[in-house]
């Protein structure tokens, strides 16, 4: 069991404490109803002279904050398991007149057997009612704009939540960040929120798909029941190829970190290049990139060499740990292509897309940044190294 103690002294509240007993005790009574197997179970309520308390359901294995960083992201199929559980659980309360309201990672507990129970129906209210209708409740990054807009709220605030705990669980990062609430708040209010395979594009299209409609600003257009949501998170396990790539995501991590263009980063900063990346092995003789082509990407060359022409002329060779086509991402805007770029042997490289690096973390593209320019300087170097020996 657990056991959470409320203190009933204080103005903080600005309610008569009377009241505010009779407040808890409604809240208590009306989670008390909420039977169901993602839902952690009330299981006694009082109120003393200075204090209440509620005996609850204890939950072993932690909230999904645990699993929000870049590098501690759950496999996808994981993600859409939590979040389909959690929205089985949001679906029961909604057709018991219940809106949580206060949706996010803090609040979805996992047990060891990575079983989901939602928690804290605190700030809960009954959709027909008013007496529980208490104001300036929930966490501003995950609250719906018509939450933070003071409108009538129904089920679908509870969706727009869950969408960005979804979004927060695919990339390691909130749709909107901010440096004070007001900021924030506004953002949530009036800017859509970035494309989720613009930050990892190792995702599906219906993994963006959802959370795209879940984030939707527009009630209209954002999922009108639980029932579609649940439908669109089923199908896209379905559809989910099981082996989607060769390599792990361990493998993949130890193998960025051995390379020397990420001899600086963290290795939280390596887990989210790892996120925004994609990859590919290309056989030799592959023309990755061609001069005189639109300019969308740079490369890291994990393994193999390339050669680097223009015009047909042999300029130069890169090996693993080297980058190319990164001028794109200093340009700030579309360029086209002035060198070739062949795989001289097999290759595996990382595609980056200079458009999902500038999404990236402050910290990440600082890393970024050193790598690029060291290996300017190193260039410069050999390039003054060759002419003085002309």
């Amino acid at each position: 069991m657990a056991v959470k103690v409320f203190t009933l002294g204080g103005e903080d509240s600005g309610l008569a404490a009377p009241k505010r007993r009779n407040t808890f005790l409604n809240e208590a009574a009306l989670v008390g109803k909420l039977q169901h197997p993602h839902i952690v179970s009330l299981l006694d309520a009082a109120v003393e002279r200075d204090y209440s308390y509620i005996v609850m359901e204890y939950v072993e294995g932690g909230t999904l904050g645990q699993f929000t960083a870049a590098d501690a992201l759950l496999p996808l199929e994981k993600v859409v398991e939590v979040v389909f559980k959690a929205s089985r659980a949001l679906e029961y309360a909604h057709r018991q007149g219940v809106i949580h309201r206060d949706i996010k990672p803090a609040n979805i507990l996992v047990t060891r057997a990575f079983d989901v129970k939602l928690s804290d129906f605190g700030v809960a209210i009954l959709a027909d009612a008013t007496h529980t209708n208490l104001r300036n409740v929930g966490s501003p990054a995950y609250m719906s704009p018509e939450q933070l807009s003071d409108e009538p709220l129904t089920h679908q605030t509870d969706i727009y939540s869950l969408g960005v705990v979804m979004f927060q669980l695919l990339t390691g990062r909130l749709p909107f960040v901010a440096t004070s609430h007001a900021s924030l708040m506004y953002q949530i209010v009036n800017h859509r929120s970035p494309a989720l395979r613009s930050l990892r594009q190792d995702l599906p299209e219906a993994a963006e798909a959802i959370v795209s409609r879940a984030l939707q600003k527009d009630l209209a257009v954002r999922y009108q029941s639980w029932i579609d949501f649940g439908k669109d998170l089923a199908g896209l396990v379905r559809n989910l190829e099981a082996p989607r790539e060769e390599l792990s995501d361990t493998r993949k991590f130890h193998m960025l970190r051995n390379l020397a263009f990420f001899r600086d980063f963290r290795e939280v900063e390596i887990w989210e290049a790892l996120r925004t990346a994609s990859w590919q092995r290309l056989p030799a003789e592959t023309v990755i990139i061609e001069e005189g082509e639109r300019a969308e990407s740079f490369y890291v060359l994990v393994d193999g060499e390339v050669e680097v022409t223009r015009a047909g002329r042999l300029l130069s060779t890169l090996q693993s740990g080297d980058c190319f086509g990164e001028m794109l991402y200093f340009s700030g805007e579309t360029s086209l292509r002035n060198t070739t770029i062949r795989a001289r042997t097999p290759v595996l490289v990382l595609e980056i897309k200079a458009e999902a690096l500038m999404a990236a973390s402050d910290a990440c593209q600082v890393q970024f940044n050193k790598a690029f320019m060291r290996i300017l300087i190193d260039r410069l170097t050999a390039a003054n190294q060759r002419l003085s020996e002309r």
